[in-house]
């Protein structure tokens, strides 16, 4: 039975995240849907992360078997022509060993936060990135990632309800840079905390405004406690960008 990888676009503002659930539209019902649609099997697919409600993609990625034989491109086509109008597309497709999973057999995985630092409203960025009026020191948001980078306990940064078993994670990557009206912060490692990277930008977010300075986030993070930790910023400013697997 032929083992599928699919590389999947989204934007979250429509949907419930990406797992099923009942109280609205899901990226993996709206995929399994497409694929029923397309070729007759009820399958489950399985995605290389669960992002939450609103959360945008550029390159998540999921595994699921059919049994049919089929060609990767009419895989691919098929399935986003049966996903119109929702706001998902598959950007690539290709057969892979029946070992290869999207979320087990994967050794990274980056996210993109994007936030707009500006009076004026937003207009074409309204809901896919967060507002903030205030000015930010991206200078000092930087230079606080140092505290967070590496192998921590991120209990302050993670949400009452994570089902993780350890709170503990490795950051290999936390970077602000600003272009502009625009602060990107990209974060990479082998896997989050539920609601750590919101809770991390958040955390630097008052950095960022003066509030607080670069030995609050340490005192946050010794603190091992969420309520010591930031506000979560806004889900919509949320993209998972890329995930790794070896060759």
């Amino acid at each position: 039975m032929p083992r599928y990888k699919i590389t999947i676009e989204y934007d979250g503002r429509d949907l419930v995240g990406w797992q099923r659930q009942e109280n609205g539209p899901s990226v993996q019902q709206h995929i399994e849907e497409a694929i029923f649609k397309f070729c007759g099997e009820d399958i489950r697919i399985q995605g290389a992360g669960r992002t939450d409600a609103g959360v945008h993609a550029l390159g998540q990625v999921a595994t699921f078997d059919l049994s049919g034989d089929h060609t990767t491109r009419t895989v691919m086509n098929a399935i986003n022509q049966h996903l119109k109008p929702a706001r998902v597309a598959i950007l690539d497709c290709r057969q892979v060993d029946s070992e290869f999973n999207a979320r087990f057999s994967a050794t990274g995985r980056h996210y993109l936060y994007r936030i707009i630092n500006r009076r004026a409203p937003l207009t074409i960025d309204n809901g896919l990135a967060w507002h903030v009026k205030r000015d930010l020191d991206s200078d000092a948001m930087k230079a606080a990632t140092e505290i967070l980078i590496g192998r921590h306990d991120f209990t302050s940064f993670r949400a009452a309800a994570c089902q993780a078993k350890s709170p503990v994670r490795t950051l290999s990557k936390l970077d602000v840079q600003r272009f502009d009206d625009e602060i990107q912060v990209r974060v990479s490692a082998l896997s989050f905390l539920h609601n750590q990277v919101r809770s991390m930008v958040g955390t630097l977010s008052l950095v960022g405004t003066g509030q607080w300075t670069k030995d609050d986030v340490q005192k946050a993070l010794d603190a091992r406690d969420r309520q010591k930790a930031g506000p979560n910023a806004p889900a919509y400013g949320l993209y998972l960008t890329d995930v790794d697997y070896d060759s």
